[in-house]
């Protein structure tokens, strides 16, 4: 049996017509950070750390959920949800850790 080119085309084309909108993967961009420009930079950290606080929340709040034997919630979403909140948090700690490093760098210059 080949395999051509057009025809594997079309084999993936007539399965996407089969898949649902449903199941389509739809990223969540709602947790970017604003237009920059002109902005504090102060208020840019308290926005990505409030962003990090909201996963956390919502991680928290879907695993009790689901202890509570909540049926519209599933394990995989508690699962997705915990681990989204971490990676967010090791993103923050991580930036935490440069700016640390760049004020330890900029107090020992010579005045």
């Amino acid at each position: 049996m080949q395999i051509g080119a057009n025809s594997l085309l079309q084999e993936m084309q007539s399965l996407k017509g089969e898949i649902s909108p449903s199941f389509a993967i739809q990223p969540n961009i709602s947790q970017q950070v604003n237009n920059t420009s002109g902005s504090d930079f102060g208020q840019l950290l308290s926005q990505a750390v409030g962003n990090v606080s909201e996963l956390q929340s919502a991680s928290a709040n879907l695993a009790t959920r689901l202890d509570m034997g909540d049926t519209s919630v599933t394990l995989s979403d508690t699962v997705i949800a915990r681990e989204k909140a971490g990676v967010a948090f090791e993103a923050t700690v991580q930036v935490r850790n440069r700016l640390v490093e760049a004020y330890k760098e900029i107090m020992s210059m010579p005045v």
